[in-house]
């Protein structure tokens, strides 16, 4: 670990002291397991190049607990490495464990393990709640602890909860989360955030927190409300909004560069301190993109770029000149050049198919009398087939979530999808049903977090529930990628109906980022060299993947995707530069 001489870092009575003096803050989230680890330094050195002194990360618990008492911190999930990268390029950094962190993320950042518990009152004083949280903390606080900025590291702030007032309201729980932080040797000044809309200011609150913000807009209204909650010491935008995130079928979203830089500007001309949400997004990556719903199921993209100063692949763009341009007006800016923007090789390769994938990676887990919920056959289940004998005709009718094939008779017959509200399907005369349910994110804000996913309750047929027996498969989708490198091929030609498993070859002169086209593609998961980029949909917006460049080498590649719909054109096409699909402001 990187130290350097300790300092003092507290909250004075109008602003943050550093040894003494005030300091403001000038910081850009960062969400270390959405970048590839070897390419943490880089993006940490052009956020510093912008201007910025500190880096925030969340800590996502099911990043790094994702099946009950199976801890990692290490790879991607190496919190310390990268906290001991940002104290090597001269930089703070803020820190929020959550529990709960919201972030788009997955379940926001609960582990399934934990939420499909459903006598576990979540985000609350609940004893077998707080057993949980204090265990994780506990384990996170060992890592940012000696990482503090008076032990000569680079931790100068640790949240507690986040945006706990549009939740609860529930003291003795933050009690509890602030006792366990200090007793694990965390001294730097708490802070919490909410939105600054007054009832959730209050709800939210705790005299051993400072109060910050989070708002993209209607600057001096957002810190006139923020002073009013937070009387004395300094103004900081925890999250300054200057771009947004993606749901499936919705267009790609950007914010007019001019106006959010000026909008920073009046953040830094009042005073406040500011963490820049997100000045490098990255990428959900594997099957870590989240879910919204108020009052209608969207889930996320796979890319989580949310129009940042720096992009998903790490080009410096026409906002992060202009946010340097604004805080060259408020603090020193480091005068080194900034990168060009550099295009990725762009050329094409046909694949080959893999009949069957998924019964490469299933796991029967017998016979049950009612469908039982992916929560109930394990952690992070996201891909099980049902079947059930269920003669005769008439309108099905059952609760998905979130996305079901269905089959008769070993013939498919339609689909259900909950983001269209979709849940009837006229079946015909037969014998046999079987549902292959996809869990497509789970809900990451607000009361939905946690719900139980795949078959809910008993599918009916003609009005009557369907009695079982079920017999029931999982499939393990992240060990796909594997399984289709490894199996016998077959020829590929023209339009393909899945599911299958398709696999190509290239060459590379180099290691290099590369944009994986998926137009022509229908729905399912790509990887490249065994490393897991996530979903593709044709419902887009997104229209090409990101591949890191550690995971490419020199001489032969290959890529892999499991197609669980049907394919028009079975080529993969790498790109020059992505396409996230049209923008929209």
């Amino acid at each position: 670990m990187s130290a350097s001489t300790p300092s003092r870092f507290v909250v004075g009575e109008q602003d943050f002291l550093l040894d003494g003096r005030p300091h403001r803050i000038i910081s850009g989230a960062m969400h270390y397991p959405r970048v590839h680890p070897d390419l943490w330094r880089d993006r940490i050195r052009k956020a510093r190049l912008m201007g910025l002194n500190a880096i925030e990360t969340y800590v996502a618990w099911n990043a790094h607990e994702p099946v009950k008492g199976e801890w990692r911190a290490d790879g991607d999930v190496d919190l310390g490495r990268f906290l001991d990268i940002i104290a090597e390029e001269g930089m703070h950094a803020i820190v929020r464990p959550g529990p709960y962190v919201c972030a788009e993320w997955h379940n926001g950042g609960l582990p399934a393990w934990l939420t499909a518990d459903a006598n576990v009152r979540l985000r609350s004083s609940d004893p077998s709640y707080l057993g949980e949280v204090t265990s994780f903390l506990e384990k996170v606080n060992a890592i940012i602890a000696p990482r503090q900025i008076d032990r000569g590291g680079s931790v100068i702030l640790v949240q507690i909860e986040n945006e706990y007032g549009a939740y609860g309201a529930d003291t003795e729980y933050l009690d509890a989360l602030v006792r366990c932080t200090r007793e694990a040797g965390i001294t730097v000044p708490l802070t919490q955030v909410d939105q600054p809309i007054p009832h959730m200011l209050e709800a939210g609150a705790h005299p051993a927190l400072h109060k910050t913000g989070s708002f993209g807009s209607r600057i001096d209204e957002r810190l006139r409300i923020l002073r009013e909650h937070q009387p004395t010491g300094p103004l900081m935008c925890m999250e300054f909004w200057c771009g947004w995130f993606d749901h499936w079928g919705e267009k790609h979203h950007t914010t007019n560069f001019a106006d959010s830089a000026a909008d920073l500007d009046r953040l830094l001309s009042a005073g406040a301190s500011v963490n820049i949400y997100m000045v490098h997004g990255g990428t959900n990556f594997g099957l870590t993109a989240g879910a919204n719903d108020s009052g209608r199921y969207l889930p996320l993209v796979t890319s989580y770029d949310y129009d940042s100063p720096i992009t998903e692949s790490g080009d410096v763009t026409a906002k992060f000149r202009a946010f340097r341009d604004v805080i060259a007006k408020h603090a020193p800016v480091p005068d080194e050049p900034l990168p060009d923007p550099v295009e990725a090789p762009a050329f094409s390769v046909g694949f080959e198919a893999v009949a069957d994938p998924l019964s490469l990676t299933a796991t029967h887990r017998g016979e049950f009398e009612r469908p039982p919920t992916m929560d109930e056959l394990g952690p992070d289940v996201v891909l099980v087939e049902y079947t059930t004998d269920a003669a005769g005709s008439g309108v099905l009718e059952a609760e998905v979530r979130d996305y079901a094939w269905v089959e008769r008779d070993g013939a498919p017959v339609g689909r259900l999808q909950r983001t269209i509200g979709d849940a009837s399907l006229a079946l015909p005369d037969g014998d046999q049903l079987q549902l292959l349910v996809e869990e497509t994110g789970r809900v990451n804000y607000d009361q939905k977090i946690g719900e139980p996913k795949g078959l809910i309750g008993a599918p009916r047929l003609g009005g009557r529930a369907l009695p079982g027996p079920w017999s029931v498969r999982t499939i393990d989708v992240a060990a796909l990628g594997a399984a289709v490198s490894d199996a016998a091929a077959l020829p590929a030609g023209g339009p393909i109906a899945g599911p299958v498993g398709l696999r190509a070859t290239f060459d590379l002169d180099e290691s290099a980022d590369l944009f994986l086209g998926t137009v022509g593609w229908g729905k399912g998961y790509a990887w490249v060299n065994g490393f897991f980029l996530g979903r593709y949909w044709r419902r887009g917006p997104q229209r090409t993947l990101y591949v890191p460049g550690p995971v490419t080498r020199s001489g032969r590649n290959e890529v892999v995707i499991v197609e669980l719909e049907s394919v028009t054109d079975p080529t993969a096409r790498f790109l020059p530069r992505p396409d996230l699909g049209h923008e929209v402001e």
